[in-house]
């Protein structure tokens, strides 16, 4: 029986998502996380030592040390949004320093931000926790407003500060999701050369993808393909958003799919939505982590162990939690990233 505090923060959903039995996809055609998962997966690879080492410095560090699950937390909303946006609600965290301490504090494997929050911190904390630097961004100054991801500096220096791992953001279906494509692939070829792991955001942008009122940007079949393009790229890990529907190709008329992916491999379960996720991330060979998403106030502990359970039930490696943990006092938002990754550690809660 999973932990009280989980069942009473899943309320009504407890049953709906804890007892699910997943019958589209069985948990025995996909490859689920491992305390080995280094060895069992990435020895194989064309990965060098040093790429493995970097991967299992990751996962052998915080609460989650050695389970093959990961909590990451993530600070770049100061350029992806705005710093006022981002740190008004708790402005201690316009300070760099506080950043890397709720992720130590919280228990985090790693702390992944940009080059400068990182930077200016490194020589303190390159040593005491991995470190991932988030190399390009959406500036989102200009007039007017702009979703284009542009790097924010090199992968050399990312390595120089001592980080394990890099990560970048790819719009995928975007105008601009070429050129990003091949700027992030030479990125992540470079990082592997120079021992770093990789971590793809894998996020779909198209107006397009809005039809008759419903947005199909978080869609399993359109979120599943961004994942599949993401790892044909080599990312070592995939974060994605956490599905909402179904049937985005189909509501745009778009680009090719099968029925099968709606009459056999998916149901409206969000469980198996995410494991469609799962599925085309090499059948989980690769990671799959899915974001914390916004924060929404007095519902975010609740909403991130719905999100943990989901995920890991469905196959996934874990959550990357940040505007829920960071944008309350830090006592609480502690207390956040401990209770997601009890989810992970709660050996009552399986695999569907």
């Amino acid at each position: 029986m999973p932990s009280k505090k989980i069942i009473d923060l899943l309320g009504d959903k407890a049953s709906y998502l804890l007892e699910h039995k997943s019958t589209a996809i069985e948990k025995s055609t996909i490859t689920l996380p491992s305390p080995n998962h280094v060895e069992e997966i990435w020895v194989n690879s064309n990965r060098s030592n040093q790429v493995l080492r970097s991967l299992q410095t990751l996962l052998s560090h915080g609460r989650l040390a050695d389970t093959g699950f990961c909590s990451i937390f993530p600070v770049d909303q100061g350029i992806e949004h705005s710093g006022g946006s981002a740190f008004a609600p708790n402005p201690i965290y316009f300070d760099p320093e506080n950043i890397i301490k709720l992720a130590i504090e919280g228990g985090c494997n790693a702390v992944a931000s940009t080059y400068g929050v990182l930077g200016i911190m490194s020589r303190k904390y390159a040593h005491r926790i991995p470190f991932i630097v988030k190399i390009n961004h959406n500036e989102f100054l200009s007039l007017p407003n702009r979703y284009d991801q542009t790097m924010f500096g090199t992968v050399r220096s990312a390595w120089n500060m001592g980080a394990v791992a890099v990560g970048a953001t790819i719009y995928w279906g975007s105008a601009e999701s070429t050129r990003q494509l091949k700027e992030v692939a030479e990125a992540f070829e470079l990082a592997h050369e120079l021992g770093m792991a990789t971590i793809l955001w894998c996020y779909t942008r198209n107006n397009g993808f809005k039809v008759d009122g419903v947005d199909y940007h978080t869609a399993a079949d359109f979120t599943g393909q961004a994942n599949h393009l993401g790892v044909t790229l080599q990312a070592d890990i995939i974060k994605q958003k956490l599905p909402t529907n179904n049937g985005g190709y189909l509501a745009t008329k778009h680009g090719k799919t099968s029925p099968l992916v709606y009459e056999k491999l998916t149901t409206d379960h969000p469980i198996d939505l995410c494991r469609y996720q799962v599925l085309n991330c090499y059948a989980g060979r690769v990671g799959l982590i899915n974001s914390g998403g916004e924060s929404k106030g007095t519902s975010d502990l609740a909403d991130s162990v719905y999100t943990a359970v989901i995920n890991k039930r469905a196959g996934g490696m874990g959550l990357i939690l940040g505007r829920k943990a960071f944008q309350r006092p830090m006592k609480e938002g502690i207390e956040l990233l401990h209770a997601t990754q009890d989810v992970y550690l709660d050996k009552d809660i399986t695999v569907a």
